[in-house]
């Protein structure tokens, strides 16, 4: 089997916290571009920014962190950071499940909550230009006022920016219909590893002129540059959905039911799976009522109009019934099949309460997504780890939820453990470390798996070539 968790960025982490900066000349150098109000010392403010939601992925205190209003602000913080070989870290929201946004030792973290301005939504063109601290579902509803529609909505898009979404090339609940984050970037602006400020990408609905830069921006994390304008392209505003539910009494049961709605050809706007464990944590917390008398539920969409999308969902229902659902219907209350989309939106921070949880983010074949859901639950129990699902199960990403009592190091060892072997399983069976979390820190020993030697060091020179002063969010990633 392959890597084990940590071992590789243990060795990263060290080697960044003794890179020498003179902090004093750092702060004064970016003290002259910036406004005092827009630089952050205080220990107890920055200890705030200094991190993601990645539970036991590492991080270190920033000699500063910097909140711009501009591009030019941001340009200035990052020759600063050249000139003095300060790392740089740019965060969003901090709602990553990676470590990807953690501060480093010596360093600068760059963060967007103050660029959040929706600076155009172009009706004609179907295109919207936003600042990257805008909130992934401020934008949406910006955009529904105008008839339109921006598809990337991943769990946390009530409180995940923009920025943050093209940083890891988020996904979502809608994405096994309407693509990932990728999909939808048009252009960007960016501030390189050279400390140039440039334009990547394009207005127009098509485009081949030169390398596609904007798109290898997208998922890169931060590593190859600071992105500090979107272009992304809108969809009109999409017919009412029809909710489809099923209960299980077993994840594997579920995982079949979700196998058998691709084998039937059918593209559903959505297909999530949650866990009555989920479902329970959902409740202890909100009080919505929605424990379900089953192990696992199916929520499944369709948004194809008229009578297609009528007959569209009585084929997903008949898969269900075929798959052994203990209990299917198609929901006339809207109310309630809203309510059951916001419980699985809730998961991950409900069951936060209950200790820390270490999120898993694989994705593999549909057609491996049964065996997968089985094989969890036989680490689950050879690791005597506490594990909990939701899912993209649509598109098969999967998010084991691997949740240990607070000040158990036995029980983290072990979790960390069954969050190594899910990935080498996933692999195994044909799929990719991550879907849409990102590599971060928590999955780069798992990515090094993933992609062979030469594809590794393609990386590497795309990095050196891009960041050549090696400040981009380094340690991260590769």
């Amino acid at each position: 089997m392959g890597w084990r968790f940590g071992c590789h960025y243990r060795g990263v982490m060290t080697s960044l916290d003794q890179a020498a900066v003179d902090s004093v000349a750092l702060l004064e150098a970016i003290g002259s571009q910036i406004d005092v109000d827009r630089l952050i010392v205080d220990p107890d403010i920055m200890a705030s920014y200094a991190h993601d939601d990645a539970e036991w992925a590492p991080y270190a205190m920033p000699v500063a962190v910097v909140r711009p209003r501009t591009a030019e602000q941001v340009q200035a913080v990052v020759r600063a950071c050249i000139a003095h070989g300060a790392p740089v870290v740019t965060r969003g929201a901090g709602t990553g499940l990676s470590g990807g946004a953690n501060a480093v030792s010596g360093g600068v973290v760059i963060a967007f909550d103050a660029m959040n301005a929706i600076k155009e939504i172009n009706t004609l063109e179907r295109l919207a230009v936003v600042e990257p601290g805008v909130v992934n579902d401020h934008l949406r509803e910006a955009c529904a006022e105008q008839g339109l529609w921006y598809p990337p909505d991943p769990a946390s898009a009530p409180w995940s920016t923009i920025g943050g979404n093209v940083a890891t090339n988020a996904g979502g609940l809608c994405c096994v219909k309407y693509g990932v984050t990728k999909d939808y970037v048009l252009g960007m602006q960016v501030v390189t590893g050279t400390g140039e400020l440039v334009r990547l990408g394009r207005r127009t609905a098509k485009g081949v002129a030169g390398f596609d830069l904007s798109a290898l921006m997208v998922g890169s994390e931060g590593t190859l540059g600071v992105i500090t304008e979107v272009t992304v392209k809108l969809r009109p505003q999409r017919d009412p959905e029809r909710t489809i539910v099923g209960y299980f009494d077993s994840i594997v049961a579920a995982g079949k039911a979700v196998e058998a709605v691709a084998a039937e050809g059918l593209t559903p706007s959505a297909l999530e799976l949650i866990d009555r464990q989920c479902l329970l944590a959902v409740d202890a917390w909100k009080n919505m009522g929605l424990s379900a008398d089953a192990e696992v539920v199916l929520l499944g969409r369709i948004d194809t109009p008229g009578e297609i999308g009528d007959a569209e969902a009585e084929r997903m229902l008949a898969c269900f019934n075929r798959s052994g659902a203990t209990w299917s219907a198609r929901s006339t209350d809207q109310e309630e099949a809203d309510a059951l989309f916001s419980a699985r939106r809730l998961a991950y921070p409900a069951l936060e309460r209950l200790g820390p949880v270490l999120t898993e983010d694989i994705c593999v074949p549909k057609a491996a997504v049964p065996e997968m859901l089985a094989r969890i639950e036989q680490i689950s129990a050879r690791h005597d780890t506490h594990i909990a699902n939701i899912a993209h199960a649509g598109d098969g990403n999967l998010h084991p939820l691997l949740i240990t009592p607070h000040d158990d190091e036995a029980a983290r060892a072990r979790a960390q453990a069954a969050f190594a072997e899910i990935i080498d399983n996933a692999l195994e069976l044909g799929g990719t470390v991550t879907g849409e979390h990102g590599v971060g820190l928590l999955k780069m020993g798992g990515l090094a798996q993933e992609l062979s030697p030469a594809v590794v060091a393609m990386h590497h020179a795309i990095k050196g070539a891009l960041d050549p002063y090696g400040i981009m969010n380094p340690g991260k990633v590769i």
